[in-house]
This record gives C-alpha cells, sequence and structure tokens, in this order.
C-alpha cells in the first residue's frame, strides 16, 4: 500500500506528526503540510523551524510540500491528517465540498467535537462529507506533543474499522521514540480524547484552588468511570477502559506540565476569568469548548457526569470555582 498523506494545521499538533513523519519518508516523496498563513510558510522555509509552535524542532524541509491551498493539498494526497481546533474545523473547510473528500482517508487528530452539528470529527466528516466509515480514522494518545519534539519514548493509538489503513499509518508514524498501536474502535477513542482534556481543565482548576495529590487521584479515578459511562452510552461496545488510549491518555492529559488544559484549569482556579486565562496562554485548551459540547450531547443521553457538569459550571455559567469545587467533592467516592 502506498498513499501520499499530507497533514492540516499549523499547530503543536500538527507539527509533531510532520515530524513524526518525516522520519520515515522513501526517497522523493513529500508529506504535504496546509498552514493557514503565508507568513508562517516563509519563516518555516527560511529558518526550518515552526515560528510559534514546537521552535526547537528542526523540519526537514526536502520531506515537505508546504501550501496555504486547503484544497490544493487535499486534491494531490489520498490520507488527510485532520490538525486543527475542532472548533475551528468548519471555517478551515469553507469552501470545500463532498466532491473534494471523495475516494479520500480522513484520520482525525483533533481532540475536539464540531460545535454547530455537535459532531465528534469522524461523524462530520461522514455526515457533511460523505466520507464512508471505512474511510474515517483517529489518531490518539497518550501523546503529549512536546515530548514528540524532544523524542521522549511515547504510544499512540490509530483507529480504524479498516485494519489496513490504521496499520499504513502506524508504520508511518513509528519510529525509534514512537510506539503505535492500532485499534478499531473510532468512536471510543475519539470521545474519550474530547473528554480528558474536560476532565484536565478539572484537575487544573482543583490544583490552582490548592486541592492535593489525594484528592486529584479521586478526581481522575471518578474521571475514567465518567468516561466510560458516556463512551458506553454512545456508542455500546466490548472496549477495555483501562487501556492506553483510554486511561492513559486521560492520565497524561490531567497530571502533565505540558497540559494546555490542566494549565487554563488551574488558571481559572486561581482566579483568571476564561478570557485573561485564554489570552495569558495564546493556545487553545480544546476542553474550553468541549464541555459546552458535551454538555449539550448529554442531554440526549442523560448520563450522570458530575465532574462535566462542574466545569461547564464554572466556564459557562460563572459560578465560583470554589463553591463548585466544593459541591463536587460530596458527589466523588
Amino acid at each position: 500500500m502506498s498513499h501520499k498523506i499530507a497533514v492540516i494545521g499549523g499547530g503543536s499538533w500538527a507539527t509533531a506528526i510532520i515530524k513524526m513523519l518525516c522520519n520515515n519518508v522513501n526517497g522523493n516523496e513529500k508529506i504535504g503540510w496546509w498552514i493557514r498563513h503565508e507568513e508562517t510558510i516563509d519563516y518555516i522555509k527560511k529558518f526550518r523551524h515552526n515560528p510559534r509552535y514546537l521552535s526547537s524542532v528542526e523540519l526537514q524541509l526536502d520531506h515537505l510540500e508546504l501550501s496555504t491551498d486547503i484544497a490544493a493539498t487535499i486534491r494531490n494526497h489520498e490520507i488527510i491528517i485532520m490538525a486543527v481546533p475542532a472548533a475551528f474545523l468548519e471555517d478551515s473547510l469553507k469552501g470545500l465540498t463532498k466532491d473534494d473528500f471523495k475516494n479520500k482517508i480522513i484520520f482525525s487528530a483533533i481532540k475536539g467535537i464540531v460545535p454547530r452539528p455537535l459532531l465528534i470529527v469522524g461523524e462530520y466528516f461522514n455526515q457533511e462529507f460523505s466520507v464512508p466509515y471505512s474511510h474515517i480514522g483517529v489518531i490518539t494518545g497518550p501523546c503529549h506533543a512536546e515530548e514528540v519534539a524532544l523524542e521522549k519514548l511515547s504510544y499512540l493509538t490509530i483507529a480504524s474499522q479498516s485494519n489496513n489503513f490504521a496499520q499504513f499509518v502506524a508504520d508511518k508514524i513509528s519510529c525509534r521514540y514512537i510506539r503505535a498501536s492500532v485499534s478499531d474502535d473510532i468512536y471510543g477513542t475519539e470521545i474519550s480524547a474530547v473528554l480528558k482534556n474536560v476532565f484536565a481543565i478539572a484537575s487544573g482548576i482543583c490544583h490552582g484552588l490548592g486541592y492535593g495529590d489525594n484528592f486529584q487521584a479521586v478526581l481522575i479515578a471518578n474521571s475514567i468511570q465518567e468516561i466510560s459511562r458516556f463512551v458506553k452510552a454512545v456508542h455500546p461496545i466490548d472496549r477495555d477502559i483501562k487501556s492506553s488510549a483510554y486511561l492513559g491518555d486521560l492520565l497524561v492529559t490531567a497530571y502533565s506540565q505540558f497540559s494546555r488544559n490542566r494549565m487554563f484549569g488551574a488558571m481559572i482556579g486561581k482566579g483568571y476569568s476564561v478570557k485573561m486565562a485564554q489570552l495569558e496562554m495564546e493556545m487553545i485548551a480544546e476542553g474550553y469548548y468541549a464541555v459546552k459540547c458535551i454538555k449539550e450531547i448529554n442531554s440526549k443521553y442523560n448520563v450522570n457526569m458530575p465532574i462535566t457538569d462542574a466545569v461547564y459550571h464554572i466556564l459557562y455559567e460563572r459560578i465560583s470555582p470554589v463553591i463548585e469545587i466544593k459541591l463536587l467533592t460530596d458527589k466523588l467516592s
């Protein structure tokens, strides 16, 4: 099997994926890379680094085909790895049609929900662009872009209903410091990746308020139960929620110094407003947008999700973190 691959997005995770893919380029093969701003591409071509994200990574320009033309990038490649924030996905794809995605294989490296239709990314491409589920996949952790940049040993899960597609992508990103395994659970891995950002915000809020490690352990133990309940309600199949794609991804996002969602939550816990925290970070905390979407989706399923509810109340209803987390502590065990 031989497919040309392109990455859509210019942030940290997109840059990390580019770094991984460039380790396995054969001959004159090039990786397509769509970046929104021409000045970013000009900087990369001149200095071989992304100016804003993972700037320590030296990019292999000989293996890259950079473009601001998203339609052309998608047209000229078979496997498209989406790595833009979910909240901005529709805007990035504006003007594209079902014909642009005909016979394309879409892998989502996005940990969020597309807000307007309230769909996970795989569902969005299926419903909006008629991409069959057999041509949709998910790239999930546990893995932080910053540790990929440092070439620290990391593990990824590549999920697709097509084992051939999943294994192809797994082989393309595997290298000395990346181990990639495959799964067929495109729903569970993607939903879990969305929810773990919400719980990382909860963990950060509690840290900002001064709660200690003992409480954090209880919070995260309850978080994986919340993931299990919600995923089971949305897509009930036999899965091991304790495996790395679910529990491992939650743990690294909730505890790591590199977790932007945890950082965002910690700022909220210390008294920052949502807007001030976003301005201070200069990065997207996917969990902020995801919690509102999950809250709306759960109105259909009515799953017991006290941690998700608490984060929503703090971020969107401006309930005091001190009061809301105190109420939450009585609901955990």
